[in-house]
């Protein structure tokens, strides 16, 4: 036990001592751990955060196999949360002055009296261009997650349907 204690304070100064070097140093410190150059992109944070992970899964172990299991279905089966709208809500956006109404169905998305798979299909026809449909609809920013309701953007409850109404400034 005392042995172990040892260990884990040792792990901790030598994840302390990480904060403070430098970039070019992380970098190598990076390739002695894990074999490789490191992504060119990974910030000096970044590199310390893995390298420490790296430290402490070689001195304690990693994860189990159930936990890695679990982790590798999230990944392939979920990608990154997505928004599940119901079937009777409504989406409204007005584009070069027209105003476009999709109602959610059960099997897809309903625009002027056709069922698409998506609304990126939507917005294309509506657009002529290529378009997150998500984005065009106001339901995801450009990274991906969901847009901060604003004074802006007012929701309204129609029975059981959901309306979004844009201002004139996100058309």
């Amino acid at each position: 036990m005392r042995q172990q204690r040892t260990e884990a304070a040792a792990i901790e100064a030598e994840i302390a001592h990480l904060r403070s070097l430098a970039l070019d140093a992380l970098r190598r410190r990076w390739r002695a751990m894990f074999g490789r150059t490191p992504p060119a992109a990974l910030s000096k944070e970044l590199l310390g955060r893995m390298i420490a992970w790296r430290m402490q899964e070689q001195a304690f172990g990693g994860l189990d196999r159930d936990s890695l299991k679990f982790l590798d279905g999230l990944a392939r089966h979920y990608g990154s949360p997505r928004r599940q709208l119901k079937p009777g809500t409504v989406l409204v956006r007005d584009y070069q002055g027209e105003r476009h109404t999709v109602t959610v169905a059960p099997d897809g998305f309903d625009w002027q009296g056709t069922t698409y798979a998506s609304l990126s299909a939507i917005a294309r026809a509506i657009t002529g261009t290529a378009w997150s449909g998500p984005r065009f609809f106001a339901l995801a920013r450009r990274n991906g997650t969901s847009p901060a309701r604003s004074h802006k953007k007012k929701c309204a409850r129609v029975g059981n349907a959901s309306l979004s109404l844009q201002s004139a400034s996100h058309a």
